[in-house]
C-alpha cells in the first residue's frame, strides 16, 4: 500500500491537473492544430510533470509542465516532420458555427507560420508570458523572441489582410 506521503503527492498532482489542464490543453492545440495530438501532447506532458514532481517548485508548477509540453512537441516534430495539407489555404465552410470557424481560420494561418514563430507566438500572445519567459521556455535569446514574434505577427497580418479583415 502507498505510503501516506504518496498519497499526499498524488493528491496534490490531482489537484495541479484540474487546474493546469485548461491552459495545457489550449497552448497544445495552438502548437498542434489538432485536438488528437494535442491531447496526447498534454498526457505526455502530465506524465513527464509527474515523473519530476518531487522536483517542481509549487509556485512554478504549471510554467514547468508547459514547458515539458513544448519540448515533447518539438521532440515529436524531430521525430515525424508534419506533412503539409493542401486544404490548409482552404476556409472550412461547411461548419456554420462562428466561434469553430474562428478557431479554425486562427489555426490555419498558425500552421502557416515556421515552426520557431509559432511557438514564439503562441506561448507569448496566447499564454500571455513575458518575452524573458518565452525565451528561457524555448532556450533561445530574448532577441530571437522579439525578431520571431515581430515577423510571425507580420506574417499573421498579412493573411489576415488577404481574408479581407475577417476570420472565417
Amino acid at each position: 500500500m502507498p505510503g501516506t506521503s504518496t498519497l499526499a503527492r498524488d493528491a496534490e498532482f490531482t489537484d495541479f491537473v484540474r487546474q493546469a489542464s485548461p491552459s495545457l490543453t489550449r497552448t497544445a492545440w495552438l502548437l498542434t492544430g489538432d485536438s488528437h495530438l494535442a491531447a496526447e501532447l498534454v498526457q505526455e506532458a502530465l506524465v513527464r510533470t509527474y515523473l519530476a514532481w518531487r522536483r517542481v517548485r509549487r509556485g512554478e508548477a504549471t510554467a514547468y509542465a508547459r514547458r515539458v509540453l513544448v519540448n515533447a512537441n518539438i521532440d515529436r516534430w524531430r521525430r515525424r516532420p508534419p506533412v503539409p495539407s493542401p486544404d490548409l489555404d482552404r476556409p472550412d465552410t461547411t461548419d456554420a458555427e462562428q466561434a469553430v470557424d474562428n478557431r479554425d481560420q486562427v489555426a490555419r494561418m498558425l500552421a502557416e507560420l515556421p515552426l520557431q514563430q509559432r511557438r514564439v507566438i503562441v506561448l507569448r500572445y496566447f499564454n500571455d508570458l513575458s518575452e524573458a519567459d518565452v525565451a528561457e521556455h524555448l532556450g533561445i535569446s530574448v532577441g530571437t523572441v522579439k525578431s520571431a514574434a515581430s515577423r510571425g505577427l507580420a506574417t499573421l497580418r498579412s493573411r489576415y489582410a488577404t481574408l479581407g479583415g475577417e476570420l472565417s
